[in-house]
């Protein structure tokens, strides 16, 4: 390799969400070289769920295989918990895929990764980055890979390494910490005795055991203690110490044979103060960490790599203003922190404390059937998410769910208009034509579909980013100002498309 490369953007980090951030960034046309110091995907367990609202913005990007992006249908809801506690049921509208997404994080690690590579990043492997410079071009980064020191120089650097990110702690980026209050100990282990801790979520008054069969025969297995502070992270842990905190929670003797991916973590979080700073950008765990309760954090820095792929390749190809990047941490950081928010909440919960008893139940009643619990399984599935409205529209900021549209090829919906990556353009009937003179000096980066008025959507015209929320409606002012926000000035006849995109106005849909 050579001692030294270029690229327009460098993803440093190659776990789910910096494939992603790669992936997305390379279907756009953009150069992307990505760097991660493993030589292959870690089979470690770790997450598995995707949630409602990521699972939705995936399928509108194409980042899903197939048989998960159909719809759920009627019934469309799956059963899920909160803070241990059984009941709480996520639901999604029937003509989007189901709420909840069971995957191996390494399964979509390399699903992303060939995605990226298909699309023409770059992936190096092997390559741990030591040093990080900000330059008059951008950014220079040194890696220490296989042949040596390599050099690196991109116009932006997208750091995705992880809780202990080199590049936020390079970049000089601070963050907001709150403390870690409990300690937690998980591995994938043999039991001497088979059916000693049946599968699920268990509560005694000594702590949480969590337990999950494997096809091998084993369990996946955590403990937490509210009561006790987190031991050095550095420690290893051992199959004895393992086994001894679990018959300690149990109350009985919990024998383990063998065990593998031992690990300790506890409920510390961080978020980082900002998500910019000048050509450094942070997405995933090197922005926020929390406790891993509820199946929160996979999604939400999969959410980070959808909204910043569409910005980041439009500001590195120079057709939209610096700002627009602006626009990423002012989205995704509030939603991080309230993900901070409701995991702390949920820890708290989770202590073995006979006086939230009474909160316990009460959540169990609103979770139950006919209860009041809609709120949280919004919070927890991130369909609640409405984003900063920069005009008085009331559609600003929503998220457009996916309804069947009569285009003038044929029929269509809304997930399948977004694949091709342009923002999206929806005119209703005659009333929506009126706006057609007004995106007309877009016509390089915006797909118009004229189509008939939809009684769901009651409005004229839509603005939809490729991230499925609406960016302007009628009622926000005047479409230009808005397109020129978001996609740059007007360029005519400027780059060409995402591959699988069409001519803009032609208002063809794509099957």
């Amino acid at each position: 390799m050579d001692r030294s490369m270029e690229a327009g953007v460098l993803v440093v980090g190659g776990g789910p969400v910096g494939m992603l951030v790669a992936a997305e960034l390379a279907a756009y046309g953009t150069d992307v070289a990505l760097l991660e110091h493993r030589t292959t995907t870690s089979e470690r367990p770790k997450a598995t769920t995707l949630h409602a609202r990521t699972v939705q913005c995936l399928a509108r990007r194409g980042h899903l295989p197939e048989p998960f992006a159909r719809p759920g249908g009627d019934g469309n809801a799956m059963p899920f918990h909160f803070a241990g506690m059984s009941g709480l049921t996520i639901s999604a509208p029937p003509t989007e895929p189901p709420p909840i997404l069971k995957m191996p994080q390494a399964e979509l690690e390399r699903f992303f990764e060939a995605r990226a590579r298909a699309a023409g990043a770059r992936v190096l492997r092997g390559h741990r980055v030591v040093g990080l410079a900000r330059t008059s071009e951008g950014v220079r980064l040194e890696a220490e890979g296989p042949r040596g020191t390599v050099v690196l120089h991109g116009r932006y650097a997208v750091g995705a390494d992880g809780a202990r990110s080199t590049v936020r702690r390079l970049a000089s980026i601070e963050s907001d910490t709150w403390p870690a209050t409990a300690t937690a100990l998980m591995g994938q282990v043999r039991l001497r005795d088979t059916g000693v801790l049946p599968p699920g979520w268990h509560r005694t008054p000594r702590g949480w055991l969590v337990v999950k069969d494997a096809p091998d025969g084993t369990v996946h297995l955590r403990t937490l203690d509210c009561d006790r502070p987190p031991a050095d992270r550095q420690t290893p842990l051992t199959v004895a110490e393992l086994s001894r905190e679990t018959s300690r929670i149990a109350g009985r003797d919990v024998v383990m044979t063998e065990g593998r991916w031992l690990s300790r973590f506890s409920d510390f979080a961080r978020l980082a103060r900002t998500y910019r700073a000048g050509p450094v950008l942070l997405a995933g765990d090197a922005a926020h960490v929390h406790f891993p309760v509820g199946g929160q954090g996979l999604s939400t820095g999969l959410l980070d790599a959808v909204d910043l792929g569409w910005k980041l390749a439009l500001v590195a190809a120079g057709d939209a203003p610096q700002a627009l990047l602006d626009t990423y941490g002012a989205e995704r950081r509030p939603a991080a922190r309230r993900v901070v928010d409701n995991t702390r909440a949920q820890v708290a919960l989770m202590r073995p404390d006979s006086a939230l008893d009474p909160v316990r139940d009460l959540l169990a009643g609103m979770f139950a059937p006919g209860g009041a619990g809609d709120p949280f399984a919004p919070m927890i599935s991130a369909q609640d998410t409405v984003l900063p409205a920069l005009t008085p529209s009331s559609w600003e900021g929503t998220f457009l769910r996916n309804v069947a549209l009569d285009a003038a090829d044929g029929p269509t919906d809304v997930i399948h208009l977004l694949r091709g990556g342009r923002p999206l353009l929806l005119l209703f009937g005659e009333d929506g034509e009126r706006h057609l003179g007004a995106a007309r000096p877009w016509q390089d980066r915006l797909r118009v579909v004229r189509c008939a008025p939809v009684p769901e959507l009651p409005c004229a015209a839509l603005l939809v980013r490729p991230d499925g929320y609406v960016a302007w409606a009628p009622d926000g002012g005047g479409l230009g100002a808005v397109l020129a926000r978001w996609f740059g000035g007007g360029g005519g006849e400027g780059r060409p498309a995402p591959e699988g995109s069409v001519a803009a106005g032609a208002g063809q849909p794509t099957g």
